[in-house]
């Protein structure tokens, strides 16, 4: 038989050849998956930090309006030399704990309480929602009136707006917990007290560190408005300062202290989130 009395064999595709990694069966080494996603998280504010070097050199914008990023890493510089930024920052700081803790705590029970007794959520529930909406600044001039111009004020005025985000978050977790979970737990004589912290609250986990992480940013930005209730320390005070003397690379000075506070408290609370949810087999894990 000759070869041109053969069939044709079908053309075979050629595989895609791997790369290295997975010639080898081992997966990117963990410092260099951390290394890509900081540097794809840089990549957003390099571009805003471009625009805003580029749009304050062209002279379209007046320097009153948009200061030189220069100007404001000057103030910066010189707030961190003087010791300024920790006499400033520190009370913040206080205040913001202080009203975080307050608001937070008194979620956590109420929202684990809502979620789980029916009666009750069907008692508080409705109230809470209705106070929910309305906004913060609009409780300042009672707060004066209850509490005075002190700390007390500032501190409530925080644990005010950290409160719903927790409460609602906590509410909804232990509310959607799957049926069958309490079910289980209850074949296995779970009840009261044993079921809520072996069943209840770890299903719950996710939706409460959300709600923790929103409290915590939504306090940050409300120590602005508590400090202007006759403030003499805070960077919300220091700011209201620079805006009242034109200084407004003070101002933006001011408000990136306020996102890196921010960004820090909110990676601590994503830390400890993924140390207590760490038996979660989730696609963010995977990556």
């Amino acid at each position: 038989m000759t070869d041109a009395s053969l069939p044709d064999r079908p053309a075979v595709a050629r595989r895609p050849q791997p790369d290295a990694h997975a010639r080898t069966g081992k997966p990117w080494p963990a410092w260099a998956a951390r290394l890509r996603r900081l540097a794809l998280a840089l990549v957003f504010p390099a571009a805003i930090l471009l625009v805003w070097y580029l749009v304050s050199i062209s002279g379209r914008v007046p320097a009153y309006l948009l200061p030189h990023p220069a100007e404001v890493v000057a103030w910066l510089v010189d707030l961190l030399r003087s010791g300024e930024l920790r006499h400033q920052l520190a009370p913040s700081l206080g205040r913001v704990m202080a009203g975080f803790a307050i608001g937070a705590g008194t979620a956590t029970v109420l929202g684990v309480l809502a979620g789980y007794v029916l009666t009750f959520r069907t008692l508080i529930d409705p109230t809470i929602h209705a106070l929910r909406t309305i906004p913060g600044l609009a409780w300042i001039p009672m707060f004066i009136l209850w509490f005075g111009i002190g700390e007390a004020s500032k501190v409530a005025l925080i644990a005010l707006v950290t409160f719903f985000p927790v409460y609602l978050n906590t509410m909804a977790g232990v509310a959607g917990v799957d049926r069958k979970l309490i079910e289980v737990g209850r074949v296995n004589r779970l009840t009261g007290l044993r079921l809520m912290g072996r069943i209840l609250l770890p299903a719950s986990l996710p939706s409460y560190f959300v709600g923790l992480r929103q409290s915590m940013g939504v306090a940050w930005i409300v120590v602005v408005a508590a400090e202007l209730m006759g403030a003499s320390r805070g960077i919300g005070f220091l700011l209201l300062d620079g805006q009242m003397t034109g200084r407004p690379a003070l101002v933006m000075a001011c408000m990136l202290i306020f996102a890196a506070c921010g960004k820090v408290t909110d990676m601590i609370l994503a830390a400890i989130a993924g140390w207590a949810l760490r038996w979660q087999d989730t696609l963010e894990r995977a990556s």
